[in-house]
C-alpha cells in the first residue's frame, strides 16, 4: 500500500510577519517573497522527488514478491503443467490483469503450443497451436520482443484470431518472450477485458516472470537430458554385462533391442543381420508384437532405408516415413504407426555385419547426441554378435571330440554291418561305400566350420554330396544331371549329420540301381518346409523299383541304415516307390520341425 505523501511548506509565523511588513510599506518585502517562493518550489521539487521515489520503492518491492512467489510457486510445482499453472495465476495477480496464457515453443515442428491458461481458456491447451510469425504471440517469439497493445488488440495486423480463446471479450494485451541464452523457450500473454495502457513497470515485471519461467523450463530440459543420458550409459552398461554373460545371440539382441527401446522411448527397436550369401539383410531381434512388422521380407542389400545404410556403412535419419518414397513399407509404417526412424550400421572390423532400426511413433528429429549414442550401443551389438559367434564355436570346438568320437563310432558300426551283411564282389566296392559316408559326415564338418551358429544348411549339404556323387560315385561314359531345388533350412549339428548319411545313401542308391543299366538321367533333391515339418524327396528318371517292393522288407543295407537314421535320431519318416506320373523312384523323408 502506498504511504501518505509528504507535503512541506513555510512557516505560518513567517508568513505572518510578512504580512504586517507589507503593511508597513517595507521596501525589502518584495526581495523576501521572492525568496520565499523560490523556496517553496525547491520543496514541492524535493516532495515530487520523494513521491516518485517512494512510488518506485513500492514498485520495486511489489517485483520483488512476485518474483519470490514465482520462484516458490516453481520450487513447489512436481512437474512444469503444473508449474506454468501457477505461474499463469500469479502472473494475472501482480499484473492487474485479467487473462493469461503461456506457450512453449516445440523446436521439433517449429511450433508455439498453448500450455497454460486461465480458466477462460484452460479447454484449448494443447489444442491451440502457432507457427513462428504468426499472430502477435508468433510475431514475439521470432522476434524476441515483446508487444503491448493498449485498446482493440484484434485491429493490430499481426492479430490472429481464435474465437475458442473468447478474443472477442479482451480489449489489450501484453505479450512477453520467454527467452534464455538466446534461444526462444516460449511466450506469456495477459490480457484485460478494457483498454490499459501497460507501464513500463508492468511490462518490466512480465519480462522478469518470463525470465525466471524460461530459467526454469532450461533447468528442467537439461534435467530431464541428464537423466536420459545417464539411462542410456546405463544401458550400454547393461549391454555390456549381457555380452560377457552366457547368452546365446537370440537373447543377446532381443535384450539389446528391448533395452534401446525402453531406454531411448522409441516405439519399435529392430536388429538386422546381414546374410552374405543372399545379399540381404534378415530380421533377427526385434521387441514389437506387430504380427505385419515381423512378416516384413528380406531387403537387398542398397535397397530401402536399412538396405543403404547397409551398403553405405553411415548412420541415416528420416523424420517422416510415411512420405518417405525410399522407404519400402509404407503401408507396414502406417499401420504400426511408425512415423520417424535412425537405421545405424553394425560394424565389426571395418565391415557392416547389420543394422539397427529405431522407430518412434510420433515425428521426431535425432539429435546429434542421439545419433552418438546410438552408434555406441551399435558397436556393442557389433560385438555382441560377433561374442555369440565365438561362444558358438567354441562351444563347437569343445563338442568336436565328442562328435568325432560318435561319428567314428558310427562308421565302426556301418563297416561292421556291411563285413556281415553286405553282398561285395571286390573289397574296392566295400570300400568305396565306407569313403563316401565318411566324407558325407565330413561335409557336415565342413559347412558346420563356414556358418555362423551350430546349425547346417541342408540345401548346401545336398548341393555338396552331389557334387561329390558326380565326381566320384557316377562312372566314366554316364551323364547323370543333377540339381537342389527347393527352400533352404536349418538342422542342428546331430541331425544334420544323420541327414548326410541319409541322403549320401539315397542318391548312392538311385546311381547303382537306377542307372545300373541306363547311361543318362537325373537325380533332383527337393526340400520344402511343410507345416511343422521338413520334406526331403530325392527324385531320379533311372529303372523303376521292381513291382511289390516293399522298403520294410529290403535287405539292402543302405537301406536298412536309412531307415534307422530317420526314424531313429531323426524321429521321421521314410518312403521309397516309384514316380506316379514320371518314370522313376521317388524317395521321402519327413522330418519334425
Amino acid at each position: 500500500m502506498r504511504s501518505r505523501s509528504v507535503r512541506l511548506r513555510t512557516p505560518w509565523r513567517t508568513r505572518r510577519l510578512l504580512s504586517v511588513l507589507r503593511h508597513a510599506d517595507n521596501p525589502d518585502v518584495a526581495l523576501l517573497e521572492e525568496e520565499l517562493e523560490a523556496r517553496d518550489r525547491q520543496i514541492r521539487d524535493i516532495s515530487n522527488l520523494m513521491d516518485k521515489m517512494q512510488m518506485e520503492l513500492e514498485e520495486k518491492r511489489a517485483e520483488a514478491e512476485a518474483l519470490r512467489r514465482v520462484g516458490e510457486a516453481m520450487g513447489s510445482a512436481f512437474d512444469s503443467e503444473a508449474m506454468l499453472e501457477v505461474t499463469a495465476e500469479i502472473a494475472i495477480q501482480i499484473t492487474g490483469t485479467d487473462s493469461c496464457q503461456i506457450y512453449l515453443f516445440d523446436p521439433h515442428k517449429e511450433e508455439l503450443v498453448l500450455r497454460a491458461a486461465d480458466e477462460s481458456a484452460s479447454s484449448m491447451i494443447g489444442k491451440i497451436r502457432l507457427k513462428l510469425g504468426e499472430g502477435i504471440t508468433g510475431w514475439v517469439a521470432q522476434h524476441r520482443k515483446p508487444v503491448a497493445v493498449s485498446n482493440e488488440a484484434w485491429k493490430d495486423h499481426r492479430f490472429k484470431f481464435y474465437p475458442e480463446m473468447q478474443e472477442g471479450e479482451f480489449d489489450s494485451m501484453l505479450s512477453v518472450p520467454l527467452v534464455t541464452r538466446g534461444d526462444i523457450l516460449g511466450v506469456i500473454n495477459v490480457r484485460t477485458h478494457r483498454p490499459h495502457e501497460y507501464t513500463k513497470n508492468q511490462i518490466r515485471l512480465l519480462a522478469g516472470i518470463a525470465s525466471q519461467v524460461a530459467g526454469s523450463i532450461e533447468r528442467s530440459r537439461r534435467f530431464r537430458q541428464l537423466e536420459k543420458h545417464a539411462g542410456q550409459l546405463h544401458t550400454l552398461s547393461e549391454v555390456s554385462q549381457a555380452i560377457a554373460s552366457n547368452l546365446y545371440l537370440e537373447e543377446l539382441l532381443h535384450l539389446f533391442v528391448t533395452m534401446t527401446a525402453e531406454t531411448m522411448g522409441y516405439k519399435i527397436c529392430t536388429v538386422m543381420l546381414v546374410d552374405k550369401d543372399k545379399g540381404e539383410l534378415v530380421l533377427k531381434a526385434t521387441q514389437t508384437d506387430n504380427k505385419e512388422y515381423k512378416k516384413k521380407p528380406n531387403l537387398k542389400i542398397g535397397e530401402s532405408i536399412s538396405g543403404r545404410v547397409a551398403a553405405e556403412k553411415k548412420p541415416m535419419t528420416v523424420t517422416n516415413l510415411q512420405a518417405t518414397p525410399e522407404y519400402q513399407f509404407p503401408d507396414i509404417a502406417k499401420q504400426a504407426g511408425l512415423r520417424s526412424m535412425a537405421c545405424i550400421p553394425l560394424i565389426m572390423k571395418n565391415e557392416v555385419i547389420g543394422v539397427l532400426n529405431c522407430y518412434t511413433d510420433k515425428l521426431h528429429v535425432f539429435a546429434p547426441e542421439e545419433i552418438a549414442i546410438l552408434q555406441a550401443l551399435s558397436t556393442q551389438a557389433a560385438l555382441a554378435v560377433e561374442h555369440a559367434k565365438l561362444m558358438v564355436k567354441s562351444a563347437i570346438i569343445q563338442e568336436m571330440h565328442h562328435r568325432v568320437k560318435n561319428n567314428l563310432q558310427q562308421i565302426v558300426s556301418l563297416v561292421r554291418l556291411e563285413m556281415r551283411f553286405a553282398r561285395y564282389t571286390t573289397v574296392e566296392d566295400a570300400l568305396n561305400d565306407t569313403l563316401n559316408r565318411i566324407l558325407a559326415i565330413s561335409n557336415v564338418h565342413e559347412l558346420l566350420s563356414r556358418d555362423d551358429l551350430d546349425s547346417v544348411s541342408i540345401k548346401k549339404l545336398a548341393e555338396s554330396l552331389l557334387v561329390g556323387t558326380q565326381q566320384s560315385v557316377i562312372p566314366p561314359g554316364k551323364t547323370i544331371r543333377t540339381a537342389v531345388e527347393g527352400d533352404d533350412f536349418l538342422l542342428p549339428l546331430a541331425k544334420a549329420t544323420s541327414m548326410a548319411l541319409t541322403l549320401n545313401e539315397l542318391i548312392q542308391n538311385a546311381v547303382e540301381h537306377g542307372f545300373k543299366t541306363l547311361s543318362e538321367g537325373r537325380i533332383i533333391v527337393r526340400l520344402s518346409v511343410e507345416e511343422g515339418e521338413y520334406r526331403i524327396v530325392v527324385l531320379n528318371d533311372g529303372e523303376p523299383l521292381p513291382a511289390g517292393f516293399d522298403v520294410r522288407g529290403s535287405d539292402s543295407l543302405g537301406l536298412s541304415i536309412v531307415g534307422t537314421l530317420v526314424s531313429g535320431d531323426m524321429q521321421g519318416t521314410f518312403t521309397l516307390e516309384n514316380a506316379k506320373f514320371d518314370p522313376g523312384i521317388v524317395a521321402v523323408v519327413t522330418v519334425p520341425r
